[in-house]
């Protein structure tokens, strides 16, 4: 699930939104584990266009 949650994230990166909602789903399927990996990867790939988004979503879901 970690790699179609980064595929789908990837797809829908031109929307604020849209990431934001998908970030939200990709978190609950995923293990605590890759989590953080995830929380890593999106920061890397999309810190610099969402990096408060990414921020707000992690800390609300841990």
């Amino acid at each position: 699930m970690f790699e179609l949650s980064k595929k789908i994230l990837e797809k829908v990166s031109f929307d604020k939104t849209l990431f934001s909602k998908e970030l939200k789903k990709s978190i609950k399927w995923i293990t605590p584990n890759e989590k953080t990996l995830l929380q890593v990867w999106c920061l890397a790939t999309f810190g610099q266009q969402y990096k408060n988004e990414i921020i707000e979503v992690f800390q609300n879901t841990f």
